[in-house]
This record gives structure tokens, C-alpha cells and sequence, in this order.
């Protein structure tokens, strides 16, 4: 079942079509990736789901239900340009926040405690959000948004200005989340990213939906029939056997062995590849490549522009 769900969803700004007829379909317990070019809409959907505008067309089912204004106490929304105000001492001002999203001061303050040590920034406590460093802010923020233990948390570009140490924190809490119940929605420009954490994907561009489904099937749906064969023996020979049936796109070294992508003609299986390969040479590894989300993201965007 679906938890949040965008059914034909239209908005528009003066002459601009920000979203065309929409549709997104997030199912419960799952990380949800919203991909798409600067500018495709994707923003402007995160909006609408938060309240912060409505949609000119169409509906938002939230838990099964018309989206309605009291669901915003039940979502987490860490936005791309973050919110902290400069002159505030952090403390203070997650304290507010929290409060803002319905805790008590001392429910608050024992939860602030608990992750401002698990993210080991207690330090910071008593200081200037100004004094914090790009990362320690986000941190900050990430907190706050998850504070109240939302039902549906919406994380956009969360891992921007992170080292790759804190990217792993942060990427370790958010499937935590996960497993604690929660739905997410992360948007982000990493397809790396994307392909560690979301389950499922919509890729949108000049405001249409052009490319949806589980991050494997899309994969899979995208597979160019790439074969890389590692092994020991005659390259050339190699080479001139596979040539016969199949497009060796390339030979090198590889670890004191060599390595060959092979482009496996129509019909072939990786099977019968391999056993072609065994009786011309030592073979140490055979696996099929499949096209990364960012060879995909690419690909079609530029065949919907």
C-alpha cells in the first residue's frame, strides 16, 4: 500500500508548468528517491506535500487520505537551503524548534541530549549557529527534523557539505529510520547515493514523471548485455574467439590477471558466454554490468528534453 501518493498533481506559476500531471506513489517503510534535473519540479512537489503551496490539479493521499493541514505534524522536511537562524546559540534554538513540533521542553531537551552525543556536537550546545562549520549545521538540522519521530520524513540533497564520514552517519541514521517504521523521500543529485539507499524512484523532468519503478528493475529495464570477464591466458586468441559471437569492447590488465567487457550479442546468456570463455583461458571472474543510475539519469533525461 501506498503511503503517500500523488494522483495527476498540476501547478503551475504564470506561464510556467512547474508539474504536469504528476504521479508518484511512495509505499510504506521504504526509502523513495525523487530524481530530476535543477528546475524539473521536484521542489515544487516537496512543497506542495509540505503545505507550503497547494496543487492547481489533482490530490495528495497521505496514509490513505486527502493530505489535509494537520498531517504536517506527522512529516519531517529537511530542506536543500537550510533554515537555522545565524545569531541563535544552537541549544536554544533546537529547543525551540522541537517545541514548534509539539514536544515538551523536557521531552525535548532528553531527546536533544541523547542525539547531540550520538552526533558527538554536545560541545556546540552553548555556541552561535554562526560558529558552526557547513556540516555541524546540517547536523544540527537533521536532528531537529527527525526529532518528533515523523511518519513520513522528506530529505532533500541531505548530504551536501558532508565529508565522507559524516555522508556515512548520516546515510546509517537514515535507513535506522528506516527500520524503525518511517516512509522517506530523499531527493538528491548523487546517484551513488541513490542506488545504496532508495528502493524505489521517480525521475521527473520539465515537470512530467518519464521514469518510475524499484532501482533494480530500473537497472535491469536499462542492461546493455555488458559482460566483464576476468581471466588468465592469450588476450589475442581470447579476443579473436569471442569476436566471433560477441563485441569485446575492450581487454586490460587487471591484479596480475586481465579483465574484458564484452558486449554479449542478442539471444546470449552470460552461460554460454562462459563456457566459451573456459576453453580458451583461465577464467577468475565472470559478471554482467549493469548501467549505473547515473548513466541512466542521464540517458534519459537527454531523450525527454
Amino acid at each position: 500500500m501506498s503511503f503517500l501518493e500523488a494522483r495527476s498533481v498540476v501547478k503551475k506559476y504564470a506561464s510556467q508548468l512547474a508539474l504536469d500531471h504528476v504521479n508518484v506513489s511512495v509505499p510504506a517503510n521504504s526509502i523513495y528517491g525523487l530524481l530530476g534535473p535543477n528546475g524539473a519540479g521536484k521542489t515544487t512537489l516537496i512543497r506542495i506535500i509540505n503545505q507550503i503551496t497547494g496543487p492547481d490539479e489533482g490530490q495528495i493521499l497521505f496514509d490513505g487520505k486527502p493530505l489535509k493541514s494537520s498531517d504536517v505534524e506527522r512529516i519531517g522536511y529537511l530542506p536543500e537551503e537550510r533554515g537555522l537562524y545565524k545569531k541563535m546559540k544552537v541549544g536554544e534554538q533546537a529547543l525551540y524548534l522541537a517545541q514548534l513540533k509539539g514536544l515538551s521542553r523536557n521531552e525535548a531537551l532528553k531527546k536533544l541530549k541523547f542525539w547531540f552525543e550520538k552526533f558527538e556536537i554536545q560541545a556546540w550546545w552553548d555556541k552561535k549557529v554562526e560558529e558552526l562549520s557547513k556540516g555541524m549545521q546540517q547536523k544540527v538540522q537533521f536532528i531537529v527534523t527527525i526529532l518528533h519521530k515523523p511518519s513520513l520524513l522528506i530529505f532533500d540533497e541531505p548530504f551536501s557539505g558532508f565529508d565522507p564520514i559524516n555522508a556515512n552517519l548520516l546515510k546509517e541514521e537514515i535507513l535506522n529510520l528506516k527500520k524503525e517504521g518511517a516512509t522517506i523521500i530523499f531527493s538528491t543529485h548523487n546517484m551513488g547515493s541513490v542506488e545504496e539507499l532508495c528502493d524505489n524512484i521517480t525521475l521527473i523532468n520539465n515537470g512530467k514523471s518519464i521514469l518510475e519503478g524499484a532501482v533494480n528493475d530500473v537497472r535491469q529495464r536499462y542492461r546493455q548485455n555488458l559482460v566483464r570477464l576476468d581471466f588468465a591466458g592469450d588476450a589475442n586468441h581470447l579476443k579473436a574467439v569471442m569476436s566471433e559471437h560477441h563485441e569485446v569492447v575492450e581487454i586490460s590488465p587487471l591484479n596480475g590477471y586481465q579483465t574484458a567487457l564484452i558486449k554479449m550479442s542478442q539471444g546470449s546468456g552470460v552461460n554460454q558466454l562462459l563456457a566459451l570463455a573456459i576453453k580458451h583461458c583461465e577464467v577468475h571472474g565472470c559478471q554482467e554490468i549493469l548501467p549505473s543510475m547515473n548513466d541512466i539519469f542521464i540517458q534519459v533525461v537527454n531523450q525527454n528534453k
